[in-house]
């Protein structure tokens, strides 16, 4: 099992050209020169060459994601995003994929919890043809009835199967039960009530309020000229007209105080999956670095403290993780696992005991040198291709990340000491006040896992959404 099957990943913020300096006995890493303009429109573009390789690859971020979806209508933001392709005033579905798959290029759309990414590829000696294709999806979507109802349908049909596999809906109840009516709160897919009252007319007014481009940063890395690209934007672009945009008001996160658990029903489950945790940190955060090097050594990795215990030395799991989702408020910090009926208490036991020797134990200088060799040696492979470099460049943009965030990497993980990881594991790895989300036979488990909370939940896996119950959309 691997975090990419809980929860979607993130744009990575980070990217790395790799250069041997005889001064230093480690790797160094620079973020590649790259050039940012803003256009007569007020895009913001951001241009990286890359030569090696004869491919172009565009990222670009629409600021808005799910978090302002109308209540009632989460999805709407997903839906949106992937309707670009399925009909513009230029080309039917069929002919965009055609056009697409004659240059054998690329184009996926999908929305976040913060914005929503668009991402393109083709070789360079189709650049002029691939920015044409690009701009008519992005400029041009006309949402076509047929499309929309085609999507949505589909859409409902994968929410309703995922619920067969509690592992694909974990974090949608995590998050639901977490974040509450809080924005952080949908579900990015929306559910079988909210899927059923998106029309193409809010869809329509969901594109036009948020689709500006003064709201949307474009980024292009790969082998190109840099100035035949601008005048190729200026030309594909230049209808592309500004108009004001409100941004969606979205309130503050504060941790949850306490305990509490919601146990999700599923009468035929032989397993449990359980998730615990809390709102945690934001992508900005200045401890980031050092919280990834704990969570290295906690969760993060197969040799991890976590996958030690409930898997190698107890046998309670095949898998045993955590992560943060840094987000531009603070995102969710989460452990999760899975293991049989009658282990269910043993294992959260367990979780719950070795994060606790986390916060009384801190970690080793030697457990510091093996998770910063590992993070060094997981980082070059992960970032160093033009589709890569492209939603990085443009998620730097977002969260407002200078080159710092890459050109000290390196020298930010050395400086994480035993005493560091012990202040972040004080401050950023909760152990009094959590959130337990349970997926699982309720009659097998419920009367154990009363210990866990005092305060709690239930309801059937049945039950149309996640958490809270859904409501009607506003007309």
């Amino acid at each position: 099992m691997t975090r990419g099957r809980i929860v979607r990943s993130l744009f990575v913020v980070a990217t790395i050209v790799v250069s041997v300096c005889p001064a230093a006995p480690a790797q160094t890493l620079h973020l590649p020169p790259h050039e940012k303009i803003v256009l007569k429109n007020g895009l913001t573009v951001l241009l990286l060459e890359k030569h090696g390789v004869p491919l172009v690859n565009i990222a670009a971020i629409v600021k808005a994601g799910a978090a302002v979806d109308p209540a009632g209508q989460e999805g709407l933001a997903t839906t949106t995003a992937g309707l670009l392709r399925k009909g513009t005033t230029k080309r039917s579905a069929q002919q965009f994929a055609a056009d697409l798959d004659y240059i054998g290029g690329e184009f996926e759309a999908e929305a976040g919890p913060d914005f929503t990414t668009i991402q393109a590829e083709f070789l360079t000696k189709d650049l002029a043809r691939g920015l044409e294709l690009f701009a008519d999806a992005v400029l041009h979507p006309t949402f076509p009835q047929e499309e929309t109802e085609k999507f949505l349908s589909q859409s409902l049909n994968a929410v309703k199967a995922a619920k067969d596999d509690p592992q694909s809906v974990m974090i949608p109840y995590f998050c639901g039960y977490l974040y509450g009516a809080h924005p952080y709160g949908h579900s990015q897919s929306g559910d079988e009530i909210s899927l059923k009252q998106i029309q193409r007319d809010a869809i329509v007014k969901f594109y036009g309020a948020n689709y500006e481009p003064g709201n949307v940063i474009l980024g292009i890395a790969g082998e190109f000229n840099a100035a035949d690209v601008k005048s190729r934007l200026e030309e594909v672009l230049v209808s592309w007209a500004a108009h004001p945009v409100t941004p969606a008001a979205i309130p503050g996160v504060s941790p949850v105080k306490g305990k509490r658990l919601l146990l999700v029903d599923k009468p035929d489950a032989s397993q449990t999956y359980f998730a615990i945790g809390n709102t945690e940190v934001a992508a900005t955060d200045p401890d980031r670095v050092a919280i990834r090097v704990v969570n290295t050594i906690f969760g993060g990795r197969f040799t991890s403290e976590l996958n030690e215990a409930l898997r190698v030395e107890s046998g309670y799991t095949y898998g045993a993780q955590s992560f943060f989702d840094q987000r531009k408020l603070p995102g969710p910090f989460v452990i999760f696992s899975f293991t049989k009926n009658e282990t269910t208490t043993p294992a959260i036991d367990l979780t719950l005991q070795v994060l606790a020797k986390l916060h009384k134990d801190g970690v080793t200088a030697e457990q510091l040198k093996s998770a910063k060799s590992y993070i060094k040696g997981q980082f070059p492979p992960n970032i160093e291709t033009s589709k890569q470099l492209a939603r990085i460049i443009v998620s730097h943009e977002f969260y407002g990340l200078g080159d710092d965030e890459v050109n000290q990497f390196e020298a930010r993980l050395d400086e994480v000491t035993p005493e560091v990881a012990r202040q972040v594991i004080q401050k950023h790895f909760p152990s009094e006040n959590l959130v337990f989300v349970l997926i699982g036979k309720a009659s097998a488990i419920g009367p154990a896992v009363q210990k866990y909370a005092t305060k709690q939940d239930t309801r059937p896996i049945s039950d149309p959404g996640f958490w809270p119950a859904p409501v009607a959309a506003k007309k």
